[in-house]
């Protein structure tokens, strides 16, 4: 499965407490990155979206946005102690009736004094219940959208791995030939330096340059490392990191076959694998 790690999910909730709106935005990250932007009154649910990433997400940089309306921005209920009220009215009386020049005590000033005037706590409670599965919900769309997305990737995977093939195959098919040409040549060099053919030295010769231009090796590993990219992209899994390591083995045989080329076709054909790996290695990128 190809779960690309660039996905946006939103979903919304309305209940008694207001409207909740969680907003998830995921780009391409080497390892699993979130952050969040919580109200207050929901903050302390953010270790638990945590836990629930890590168990959902294997990579990639989150950004989680929550926010609840309605709620925090609806007008608050005071709630007057009476009993201090009247007791400081009383009490600044008296002192008034003390005084030579008593001060007016205005109905502001009771408020300010201490536990007089409070905002009773908002239960919260329902709302941080609506937030849990309203996360829940937006982080499996987030999925869906991720494995939607990585597998629009699946097609220019497999068309490029099946051009990979041909162009393996391709000068698989070419190295006899070629080699029964060099061979050619050396004899023919031999000739025209006049220079009596020994067949021991010649022998020698060709498998020195053999050596140097045997590419069966690198052929043997560019098929197998595509046909693990192909049964990789199979796995129901975070496949990413694997196919990160792969294309660069691939990139590796693909340099080394072009450093033993002996033939023009032949490294045009290494050329292209190059080509055709770096493409691939752009889109692993953003593989989950």
């Amino acid at each position: 499965m190809i779960r690309s790690m660039t996905a946006f999910a939103r979903q919304d909730a309305r209940g008694e407490w207001g409207v909740l709106t969680c907003e998830i935005r995921t780009v391409n990250h080497r390892y699993l990155e979130p952050s969040f932007r919580l109200p207050e009154a929901l903050r302390e649910l953010e270790n638990r979206f945590r836990e629930t990433l890590r168990q959902r997400l294997r990579r990639g940089k989150v950004d989680v946005s929550l926010r609840l309306q309605g709620a925090e921005e609806s007008t608050p209920a005071f709630e007057i102690n009476d009993d201090i009220a009247k007791a400081v009215n009383h009490a600044a009386n008296h002192i008034n009736r003390m005084l030579d020049n008593p001060a007016h005590i205005s109905a502001l000033d009771i408020l300010r004094w201490p536990g007089v005037l409070s905002v009773p706590e908002q239960d919260y409670t329902p709302a941080r219940e609506a937030a849990v599965s309203l996360f829940d919900a937006t982080v499996t769309e987030l999925v869906v959208v991720r494995e939607r997305e990585g597998e629009r990737l699946r097609p220019l995977f497999e068309d490029r791995l099946a051009t990979m093939r041909r162009l393996v195959a391709g000068v698989r098919a070419r190295m006899p030939a070629l080699l029964d040409a060099q061979e050619r040549t050396l004899r023919e060099r031999f000739e025209k330096a006049r220079v009596e053919l020994d067949p021991e030295r010649v022998a020698q010769e060709m498998v020195l340059l053999a050596q140097k231009s045997d590419v069966a090796e690198e052929l043997d590993r560019l098929d197998a490392h595509i046909s693990e990219v192909t049964e990789t992209l199979q796995r129901d899994e975070a496949i990413g990191r694997r196919l990160d390591f792969l294309m660069q083995e691939l990139n590796r045989e693909a340099n080394t076959l072009s450093s033993k080329s002996i033939d023009a076709d032949v490294t045009r054909s290494a050329v292209d694998l190059k080509v055709l790996i770096e493409q691939m290695r752009e889109q692993v990128q953003n593989v989950e």
